[in-house]
């Protein structure tokens, strides 16, 4: 009705009120770019969807709730492929499942979630492995003048008004001559009534019927006699059809007519009844002309008979058109984007946690239990990511894996984890060297810098990591006994700060590192002492401080300062503990790559080695780890800064031949939260 009323609608406008198809089971077509794909070319595949909600039951768990199928699939069939895809361990994380499914509910499937289950991870899988998600073809193929043609959505309703335009002035032009035959004869049957005994009397003299025929065909009726007849509507037709005339005689057709007629009919009651039809198939003729008189009266009765089926199918729509793309390999759009704390232990045991769960705690305080660990698999790697964030896992063997944090096991804060082996296929003896969490890989301009125990560093464009694959990519080249311990993301004019275990520190350009490609060894970052070696690499911000922790929980902030470059003298000779003005010790002084460096922090029997480096702000808010799990969250600002070569503060009670593993910032978003408890006293703290 929208293309009659306005044949220039466009595609766009079409969709507004047919939207998609509307299946009988109900469901969600996933993406209206593919329905918009198919209403202009005439071609596409549309994603049709169960319709699944979540529900909480018990304490801290879920459920998913299946309401409604794809058309074509069978409750019972869907459930059975569920249960297989679940002793096959291709879904994980559903606990039972139970078909609820009555009279009123025809469809109501249940599955339970085990309790560290993601329900939209579960209902992903779902998707993707189940016939929860169906594909159907869609095809404008039809015959237009005999001839099959694929068209698109608004030629095929011009096409449908064409056709049935066609058939409407067809019937009409079949019912127009129906119906003045009809006429016709009614014409000869009126005036053989209004002169019945002529008409009788030529019957009774004949000798057959085809004399008789002839003989009523010579009849001529004068004008008055047939007006008299017809009624001055009727006469005034006939006049326009056969011209004026003062008498008209009978045609064959009326004389065949008038030689069926039985006594019956020649009651007044008949009479009545024959000039009534004649009436109303003058007013059917009218109609039928009108309606052909006009292309447009043609539409109005297309339109009519449209309202007609309207009002007797209306339903309310059952299948749901979402504009979310149903493009399953991208997981992370059906994932609700949040903070994780992640750690791995030394023997390849990995979980991710909620970072809301750990509050803040005053600087000095004992922490809370994050990860329950063997004395023998302390944690070695520990960060804070985007469950949408890529994490790249560095091997020992100098390959790298890429897997969405969101894939990663989400376990209660003292879970040991699972082992890492299970998501990952390492080589054997392969384990975990370092990892990095990355937002993405479109921006050209960044670069992955890897940074080795002995000191090498290496530059390669992050874009080079985009690549997944089962096995594992190179991503250096190792010498022998040297393995990797950081990773840093870098844009073009950004200053690296490389510090080792005896608290030495150097500040240079990324730009002395020139890009290379992924299986390439690196240059000389450092030039290392004997027996030292890197544990970490920041990127310097001139408006931040370097947070240094030690491993027996000692630790403290210096200003990066605007890193002055030092003269050749300078550079050839290391910093001491002594000697050192204010000024100079309350920064970190560029340097050219491969130089000896200054000194970051006083190694002493008190502090012992240095095993962690982060780069902070006044207002932001750190977690530390210890090598038996527990973890601590700190408010950076408590933490002095002081100058470089010092030997810093106090910033978490360790537990007897406990050590401090790794420390992290957290991100912005995750620390308004957090501030709401940080006032809170904590049982532990100094």
């Amino acid at each position: 009705m929208k293309l009659i009323d306005n044949p220039d609608t466009s595609v766009a406008e079409l969709l507004d009120i047919v939207p998609g198809p509307d299946f009988p089971t109900g469901g969600i077509v996933m993406g209206r770019e593919s329905l918009l794909r198919g209403y202009l070319t005439g071609r596409s595949t549309i994603t049709l969807r169960a319709r699944a909600h979540v529900e909480e039951f018990g304490k801290n768990r879920n459920r998913i709730v299946i309401t409604e199928i794809p058309y074509q699939q069978t409750r019972d069939a869907i459930e059975e492929k569920i249960a297989d895809q679940v002793s096959d361990d291709r879904i994980k994380g559903i606990s039972a499942i139970r078909n609820e499914s009555d009279l009123k509910e025809p469809v109501r499937l249940v599955l339970e979630l085990k309790r560290d289950a993601d329900p939209d991870v579960v209902l992903n899988q779902l998707y993707q492995y189940t016939p929860l998600q169906s594909s159907f073809s869609l095809i404008f193929l039809a015959l237009v003048d005999g001839k099959p043609r694929v068209l698109s959505f608004k030629n095929m309703l011009e096409e449908f008004l064409r056709h049935r335009t066609t058939v409407i002035r067809r019937r009409t032009q079949h019912l127009l001559a129906r119906a003045r035959n009809r006429k016709h004869t009614l014409e000869g049957l009126l005036v053989a009534l209004a002169n019945i005994d002529e008409v009788i009397r030529i019957i009774r003299s004949s000798s057959s019927q085809a004399e008789a025929k002839q003989r009523l065909m010579e009849i001529e009726a004068p004008a008055a006699l047939l007006q008299r007849a017809l009624g001055d509507e009727g006469f005034a037709v006939l006049q326009e059809e056969r011209g004026a005339a003062e008498t008209y005689g009978l045609s064959p057709v009326q004389a065949d007519a008038i030689l069926r007629l039985t006594l019956g009919q020649l009651v007044n009651l008949e009479q009545e009844k024959l000039g009534g039809e004649h009436r109303e198939l003058l007013e059917k003729i009218g109609e039928f002309l009108r309606i052909l008189s006009s292309e447009s009266n043609i539409r109005e009765l297309i339109r009519q008979d449209l309202l007609s089926l309207d009002n007797k199918f209306a339903n309310p729509r059952r299948t749901e058109i979402s504009g979310e793309v149903a493009d399953i390999r991208d997981m992370a759009e059906l994932i609700t984007e949040a903070t994780m704390v992640v750690t791995i232990t030394r023997s390849g045991y990995v979980k991710r946690t909620a970072a809301d769960t750990y509050r803040a705690q005053r600087r000095g305080g004992k922490g809370l239990t994050g990860a329950r660990v063997d004395e023998s698999d302390p944690v070695e790697h520990f960060f804070v990511a985007s469950t949408h964030d890529w994490l790249l896992v560095f091997t020992t063997h100098g390959k790298v894996f890429s897997m969405r944090v969101f894939e990663l096991p989400e376990l209660a804060r003292d879970s040991k984890g699972r082992a890492l082996v299970n998501l990952l296929e390492f080589e054997e003896g392969e384990r975990v060297a370092e990892c990095r969490a990355v937002s993405g890989f479109e921006n050209p301009d960044q670069c992955l810098l890897l940074a080795t125990r002995k000191g090498m560093v290496k530059k390669t464009p992050l874009e080079q990591y985009r690549r997944r694959r089962t096995k594992g990519l190179i991503a250096v080249k190792l010498r022998d006994g040297d393995e990797l311990i950081g990773a840093v993301v870098t844009q073009p004019g950004d200053e690296l700060v490389l510090s080792t275990a005896s608290g030495m520190a150097i500040r240079f350009p990324e730009s002395d590192a020139r890009p290379m490609g992924r299986d390439t060894s690196g240059v000389r970052g450092i030039n290392l002492s004997k027996s030292d070696h890197l544990v970490g690499i920041v990127v310097a911000d001139p408006d931040a401080t370097l947070l240094t922790v030690c491993e027996k929980g000692y630790g403290k902030r210096t200003p990066f300062g605007a890193g002055t470059t030092l003269t050749d003298s300078e550079e050839s000779t290391p910093s001491t503990e002594e000697g050192e003005s204010e000024s100079s010790g309350m920064r970190y002084r560029t340097q050219r790559r491969g130089g000896k460096g200054i000194r970051d922090i006083k190694t002493t029997d008190r502090n012992g080695q240095v095993v962690s480096v982060v780069a902070v702000k006044d207002d932001d808010q750190v977690l530390m780890m210890t090598a038996r799990g527990k973890l601590q969250r700190v408010n950076v600002g408590e933490i002095k800064a002081i100058g470089r070569n010092t030997q810093g503060v106090r910033i978490m009670r360790l537990d007897k031949a406990d050590t401090l593993a790794a420390v992290v910032p957290v991100p912005p978003g995750e620390q308004e939260e957090a501030d709401a408890v940080a006032e809170e006293p904590v049982a532990g703290n100094e």
